[in-house]
């Protein structure tokens, strides 16, 4: 079975490429009828920011991403937390020890950055001497028994041999040896072991069978893959995720603004269209574009042919049914802030076309409305829920219905710049005439058929042929008087919406606010 591990450090709130990362090792463990573990990588407690791990849990619960194992979710891998698995980092650090494969080094950071120093000058790649490789035992426990600080480095001058490195994504990536630093520290003078050591050890003990990780791990991999070969230890695979670029091409990360879940969280975008917009950033790439079969890789797997487009829109379901790693892109991806509004606004429409959705949808936005129109009485579940299907195809996000639509909660505003505007593109006889008209034959139609039965719109037209105006004269003095804007959902739906007796005292208040009178049906409501 498939384990795979998500593994954020609590250096600050999950941001979007913690968010597909994780979603990536999501799908692939339910595709491949696995599990997957949240693990917390808390080695630098000088980044630990206070409320991460919280925050992340949230963050992931929002996004319906429940991991099997990890804080609050019990299980057969426990601690999940790294800075309470330091004495098996220590263990493993003693046997590369005695393998000959680790060993102490005592130097201070002065004398280090002073070795460096002198090592360049020289023009040596190195970036350590090996000083402290070359001390005796008696010396080692001499500076042991004095209490000196040191740390543990790896001995990468005696690796085992072992396989070539391969990547799910990148294939065979190039050898990145010479790029690694020499001997690279794998416990810390604090004790604490650095990525390098703990990632290995956790991911053995855990019995990860697939890790998962982003891209800037790649040059890292011979590394690591040194030490399971030093240890023994059976290799999971790996596969890199390209990171995620900010629409100017920079690195996305949470020092950058617009990154953070909680921050999309907030603006009400839906959760499942935030996780199809990332989780398209970089899938769907054809790399056999020509083919009529499906390709078949190395390992002797099959790429399908089909896969989806940037803009595709995918349930959490349909994501795991077609996710196909392999069809990850090999480069580094710009996430368009466009597409998620396309995105969100067909999961809105998505939702709304259930009951159970469209009552989680109006309980999502229910108090931002309430505190958007203090004092209103149509500020119900009700309204909200007929202001949604209302505006169908036009909310790019659930947060925008007080912007969208505030005349179903309130009174419309004529003396705004646009609504004066509009009424001043509408002649005074003319306006009146329509008002006056439409309201006449809508409490008439309306006193012998109920309203919501009522086909308002054949009412309309039927009207706007008795008075023989043009289309456009008369629609925008009904949309002047009923909504005070310009744009909208078609005028027959508003109507619907808001109903007979606030339909009908808007277009007489409208034209009385004239001075021109209503007509006499009107004066007798």
């Amino acid at each position: 079975m498939a384990l795979l591990r998500f593994a954020p450090s609590p250096t600050g709130p999950l941001h979007l490429g913690g968010l597909r990362m994780a979603l990536y090792n999501h799908l692939f463990a339910r595709k491949h009828g696995g599990k997957w573990i949240l693990r917390i990588e808390d080695t630098d407690m000088s980044r630990h920011v206070p409320g991460s791990v919280e925050g992340i849990r949230k963050a992931l619960e929002w996004a319906g991403l429940n991991y099997d194992y990890g804080p609050g979710r019990e299980g057969p891998h426990s601690p999940y937390f790294q800075s309470e698995r330091l004495d098996l980092y220590k263990t493993y650090a003693g046997k590369l020890i005695e393998s000959g494969h680790g060993y102490r080094c005592f130097c201070s950071p002065d004398e280090l950055a002073e070795t460096k120093g002198k090592l360049a000058r020289a023009g040596s790649s190195a970036s350590y001497d090996r000083k402290c490789l070359h001390l005796t035992e008696e010396e080692v426990a001499r500076k042991l028994r004095a209490g000196e600080k040191h740390t543990v480095r790896f001995n990468n001058m005696v690796v085992p041999s072992r396989p070539p490195a391969s990547d799910l994504i990148f294939g065979q990536p190039k050898d990145a040896h010479a790029s690694l630093a020499t001997d690279p520290i794998l416990l810390k003078t604090d004790q604490f072991p650095t990525y390098h050591l703990a990632s290995v050890v956790d991911d053995h003990e855990m019995g990860i069978t697939h890790v998962l990780r982003g891209e800037e791990w790649l040059p890292s991999l011979p590394l690591h893959l040194d030490i399971y070969a030093s240890l023994k230890l059976p290799t999971p695979t790996f596969g890199h995720m390209p990171i995620l670029l900010n629409p100017d091409g920079s690195k996305m990360s949470k020092r950058h603004g617009d990154v953070q879940v909680v921050d999309f969280i907030k603006r009400g975008w839906e959760p499942e269209a935030l996780l199809n917009w990332v989780v398209l950033s970089g899938w769907g790439v054809r790399h056999n574009a020509n083919a009529s079969q499906p390709e078949v890789l190395e390992n002797g797997s099959q790429r399908p042919n089909y896969i989806p487009d940037s803009t595709q829109i995918m349930g959490i379901d349909e994501m795991i049914d077609q996710f196909d790693i392999s069809s990850v892109t090999h480069r580094n991806t710009i996430l368009e802030a466009s597409k998620l509004e396309f995105i969100n606004k067909r999961h809105i429409k998505r939702r709304a076309a259930t009951r159970t959705g469209l009552q989680v949808l109006a309980e999502k936005v229910h108090e931002q409305v309430k505190e958007s129109f203090v004092g209103s009485k149509y500020t119900t579940m009700d309204m909200i829920k007929k202001a949604i299907m209302m505006l169908e195809g036009r909310l790019f996000n659930i947060y925008d219905i007080p912007i969208h639509a505030p005349y179903v909660f309130v009174e419309p505003d004529l003396t705004t710049v646009l609504a004066q505007s509009m009424r001043s593109q509408v002649p005074t006889d003319d306006y009146v005439q329509v008002l006056n008209a439409v309201h006449a034959r809508l409490d008439e139609a309306s006193a012998s058929t109920a309203w919501d039965d009522l086909d308002i719109l054949d009412v309309l037209h039927k009207e706007q042929k008795a008075l023989g105006l043009p289309t456009k004269v008369f629609m925008k003095a009904l949309r002047h008087a009923v909504t005070g804007m310009k744009d909208g959902p078609a005028l027959a739906d508003v109507m619907d919406v808001i109903g007979r007796e606030r339909t009908l005292a808007r277009l007489e208040g409208a034209a009385m606010n004239l001075g021109a009178g209503a007509s006499t049906n009107a004066a007798k409501m």
